[in-house]
């Protein structure tokens, strides 16, 4: 009986840490990004964005929770405004 092949695994996004800034990564396209705001009050010291959502949060874990949520929010719902073939 012939071994079978192998299944791939479907590529996931990291983080990658670049200074000051953390970015996610899938492959070569960013998805999101979390930086640091230097001159910011405690509760809003980390900067995150994601497509088209963004916002503050207080710790660097928060943020990147929230691009995470914000990118699979983008990918399980269909566009409102797509083209109708």
């Amino acid at each position: 009986m012939p071994a079978q092949p192998r299944k791939r695994r479907k590529a996931r996004p990291i983080w990658e840490r670049g200074f000051k800034s953390h970015g996610y990564w899938l492959g070569k396209e960013k998805l999101g990004a979390v930086t640091l705001e230097s001159d910011a009050p405690p509760e809003a010291k980390y900067r995150w964005q994601a497509g088209t959502h963004a916002g503050v949060t207080a710790t660097l874990a928060e943020a990147k929770r929230a691009v995470e949520a914000a990118v699979l929010l983008g990918t399980s719902q269909l566009p409102l405004f797509a083209a109708e073939h």
